[in-house]
């Protein structure tokens, strides 16, 4: 059977460049894209698009019949710093559109999905660095606990019912195409723009602030890579940690003065450093390495070549 697409959420930071790999593998006419409004982009213009409310079971049902689906990207999600400023609404659509497409699954209608999670999972009492696959999960901001508690929601769907779901452990995201989304780790993709148009940046993180992060083309290939394995490679039904680089505010404003000498950086620590301090400053992905050779190709130096040459 012929594999056709639908991605939810596909106008967002990932979605957007997700897309356009697939459109590029599957073919235009088998990857479907649909978000919450038709904005005038490449997105929208240059393949099938479709308006659709990720909290609407049966518009999602009704696209699925209609463009008859076998695989479904749900990338529709509030993230972490703007889901601490509307709580109920976030735990709702990161959770009711991931019952609705696992439930389509689970009625046969669909034979794959894919639903992001994110490092926000783990919480002030996980282990800082490396931290392991399995661990104490303590989530402490709105995302965080809508993710883990998707994780186990897709782990039981698989265990119970057999639908087949996979997932990453998402770190930051760095990306030259889509605008910064309201993530705690975004200061990474702002301080690029900032050097290049201003040649200054005021960090919301302290400079000493180590996260996980990872090149967008590392992320995109990973999901790719994760839903083109064979089923019985994927052993974790939960979320696969992920993992490309792990660097400090101060590390990532040293690499760009390499190229821009007269870049400064300075540090007004806000609400989200709170958020930042609960998360994993290095992560342990060996088991995505194992289970479906997993490699991330990026490092700090190559992404931030990348990312200034593509932003002038």
């Amino acid at each position: 059977m012929n594999t056709k697409i639908l991605i939810i959420g596909a106008c967002g930071q990932i979605g957007t460049e997700l897309t356009q790999k697939l459109r590029s593998i599957y073919g235009n006419d088998n990857v479907i894209a649909s978000d919450i409004r038709k904005l005038n982009n490449d997105i929208v213009n240059n393949g099938i698009f479709e308006v659709v409310n990720a909290l609407d079971y049966n518009q999602i049902e009704h696209l699925i019949e209609q463009y008859q689906i076998t695989d479904v990207y749900l990338m529709a999600a509030l993230l972490s710093a703007t889901a601490e400023k509307n709580p109920a609404f976030a735990w709702d659509l990161n959770m009711n559109s991931l019952f609705h497409v696992l439930n389509l699954a689970k009625a046969g209608k669909i034979k794959k999905i894919f639903w992001p999670s994110s490092i926000a999972v783990f919480g002030p009492t996980t282990p800082r660095n490396n931290t392991p696959q399995y661990t104490i999960m303590e989530p402490t901001t709105v995302y965080g606990i809508s993710k883990q508690t998707g994780e186990r929601w897709c782990e039981y769907y698989h265990n119970i019912y057999g639908v087949d779901v996979r997932s990453i452990r998402y770190p930051g995201l760095i990306s030259w195409s889509t605008e910064p989304g309201g993530g705690t780790t975004d200061y990474a993709v702002d301080i690029y723009h900032k050097a290049l148009k201003e040649g200054t940046y005021e960090c919301f993180l302290s400079e000493e602030t180590a996260l996980p992060m990872m090149y967008m083309d590392d992320a995109i290939r990973a999901t790719v890579e994760i839903m083109q394995a064979p089923s019985e490679a994927i052993k974790i039904r939960s979320s696969y940690n992920l993992s490309g680089v792990s660097f400090t505010p101060k590390e990532i404003a040293a690499e760009i003065k390499k190229h821009i000498p007269d870049f400064t950086i300075t540090y007004k620590p806000d609400f989200r450093q709170k958020i930042a301090d609960s998360w994993p400053a290095s992560i342990d992905d060996s088991r995505a390495r194992e289970d479906w050779n997993w490699k991330h190709e990026f490092d700090m130096a190559s992404m931030t070549v990348e990312m200034l040459e593509h932003l002038k």
